[in-house]
């Protein structure tokens, strides 16, 4: 497989800061790394825009960015999470014969690590690894509904923060924060053919020991067959789990 020499030499970088025991001069970098001087520079430039760098001013020296430290929390959840929440997540899908899945909050989008399909059931978009709008996922509202208000504000502060797909769902904070006033209400968050045509999905956010939605259960459906009782039924099923996932993680009951 072919190696991008930029990216090998983005990864490099990263990885010289990280052995560090404080910030480093591009100087060093560049002579350490045996790159030209102009390229660190390009480098650590683009790193900074990123995040995955910051440039100490004062000292005029370079150290690893807050993006680093959310790459590695974010691998640390993941992992946490996949141990914890495969066994609740597949007895959800045994209980309710339908695909079910968990996702975490990554800025605006949510990234889906576990993945558990019925038998019988078409395969979904929410694959494992796959990110998509928070805002047009039961998943993400269901998370965004139990985070501050300021929080969700500043999520969707810059314009161009409301994606569609299918040309559906909410195009601006009002209107998301009316689906989330409603998932508060409801005790779950759903979407209805606005991630895929022809499926709906509920889901209950499951929360750390800190009382922080960590991650979202959700169940994928035919939008066909359920009516909203059926709705409401899985969304028990899908608290339930929630509640199991939110106990292993240590939150309070």
């Amino acid at each position: 497989m072919a190696v991008v020499p930029a990216a090998a030499q983005a990864l490099a970088v990263l990885r010289y800061l990280g052995t560090q025991a404080e910030p480093a001069a591009a100087a060093n970098i560049s002579r350490e790394l045996g790159l030209p001087r102009s390229t660190t520079y390009h480098l650590l430039d683009t790193l900074i825009q990123a995040g995955f760098v910051v440039h100490v001013a004062e000292e005029r020296r370079y150290a690893l960015g807050v993006a680093v430290y959310e790459l590695a929390s974010g691998y640390a959840r993941q992992t946490s999470l996949q141990r914890l929440a495969r066994a609740p997540l597949a007895a959800l899908v045994d209980h309710t014969g339908q695909n079910a899945h968990l996702a975490i909050m990554h800025g605006r989008d949510v990234i889906y690590v576990i993945e558990e399909r019925a038998t019988g059931r078409p395969p979904l978009i929410t694959d494992v690894g796959v990110r998509l709008p928070a805002h047009l996922t039961a998943s993400g509202r269901a998370m965004l509904a139990q985070m501050p208000r300021a929080q969700v504000r500043a999520l969707y502060a810059e314009p161009g923060s409301f994606a569609t797909r299918n040309d559906r769902g909410p195009r601006s904070l009002t209107a998301l924060r009316q689906l989330l006033a409603e998932a508060r209400r409801q005790g779950f968050a759903s979407e209805d053919g606005e991630v895929t045509a022809g499926f709906a999905s509920v889901a209950v956010a499951a929360s750390d020991r800190a009382g922080y939605p960590a991650a979202a259960v959700a169940i994928t459906f035919p939008a066909a067959e359920a009516d909203a009782r059926e709705h409401a039924r899985l969304a028990a099923r899908a608290a339930r789990t929630a509640a199991e996932v939110s106990r292993r993680l240590g939150a309070s009951s």
